[in-house]
């Protein structure tokens, strides 16, 4: 019943259900819930009963679904994950194979949205690809419109996942690689449709610092004041794809994303670590970065209706817990779900001691 009171009174005002306590604290002393996967759509019944008689251990794994992006932000989350795949020519993910592999499937793409060039949003090419948002210029438009209603909400974190890893399966399709140009384009689809007034960028928070780890080490974040009405982007990326967006912008220069940065490099400023009891969050957390750590992940914990890695993640001090189960699940019985006190999504860090 917390969650029914909690979402009513949010509904009506959703950018003040947010921090109780009178300090500004800089944003990485603040820590917010949010969702996984956060633009996902449940697989058709028939399709996911296709896919479950051939790996149902896979097919448990991806058995969740979520309310819409703006429906979430007005629940009180302040972290959404997109995924998005690049479709230069278009028409990429237009007709995924999947919706020939079960029969009396609903429409999909009745707009010829897919056939479009331009990133799209979607889990998994061919069987997990109806998205509330199936386009990237279709997530950030939503997400600058809930913006402007609401202008004093509390920052959004947006983890962005650029994906291009390819299914070594037949009749999955091969995703276009993210090049330098792909990548230049990424970011200018984010400045032309969410707005630079609506971002905190690397050079922000670089500032006089000749690196931008060195100005999250002199705990130049901006204060929750001044990050009102904001996003802060994150690729979430490694290796190759990660040295390909920063090549030619040290200190991620000029980039609109923020980087999944390892420590000592002059990136370092956030940072994914997906075990909550990882011993060094702590650490990271206290030197000033921001760190982004799961609650939960493929239906393991809610089926067991198990928060020991909720609490560890509480308390680690990540400013960012991920999960798919900000409600309960729809698809399988389980008492899981998770919230701060009160049904809440967003909290001062217990790590610091506010003064």
């Amino acid at each position: 019943m917390r969650i029914i009171s909690c979402f009513g009174l949010l509904l009506v005002l959703p950018a003040i259900a947010l921090i109780t306590i009178k300090e500004d604290p800089t944003i990485n002393h603040i820590q917010v819930i949010g969702s996984h996967n956060s633009y996902k759509q449940a697989i058709d019944p028939a399709l996911f009963a296709v896919f479950k008689k051939m790996d149902s251990a896979s097919a448990s794994k991806i058995d969740y679904e979520h309310i819409s992006l703006p429906d979430q932000l007005n629940l009180g989350l302040r972290n959404l994950e997109i995924d998005v795949y690049a479709d230069s020519a278009g028409g990429r993910y237009a007709h995924p194979k999947g919706l020939e592999w079960a029969k009396n499937q609903p429409s999909f793409d009745a707009d010829g949205e897919m056939k479009k060039p331009g990133f799209k949003v979607l889990h998994i090419p061919e069987l997990d690809f109806r998205s509330s948002a199936p386009t990237f210029v279709d997530a950030l438009k939503v997400l600058r419109k809930w913006s402007e209603t609401y202008a004093d909400h509390t920052p959004v974190f947006i983890t962005l996942e650029a994906k291009d890893d390819s299914i070594k399966k037949s009749g999955f399709t091969a995703p276009e690689l993210f090049t330098t140009k792909v990548f230049d384009d990424l970011d200018k689809v984010i400045l032309t449709n969410l707005g630079k007034e609506h971002l905190i960028t690397p050079d922000e928070v670089r500032g006089k610092y000749n690196s931008l780890e060195g100005a999250v080490l002199h705990k130049n974040w901006p204060k929750l004041s001044q990050a009102k009405g904001k996003f802060i982007f994150v690729l979430d990326a490694t290796g190759k794809k990660r040295a390909t967006y920063i090549q030619n912008h040290p200190s991620l220069k000029g980039r609109v994303m923020f980087a999944n940065s390892d420590p000592g490099t002059p990136e370092a400023a956030f940072m994914i670590r997906n075990n909550p009891k990882d011993k060094q969050i702590p650490e990271l957390v206290e030197k000033g970065y921001i760190i982004r750590t799961r609650a939960d992940n493929d239906t393991q914990q809610a089926r067991k209706n198990d928060k020991s890695d909720f609490d560890a993640a509480c308390n680690s001090g990540a400013q960012v817990i991920t999960t798919d189960y900000y409600q309960k699940s729809t698809h399988f019985n389980s008492e899981y779900f998770i919230s701060f006190a009160d049904g809440k999504y967003f909290r001062a860090n217990p790590l610091f001691k506010i003064k």
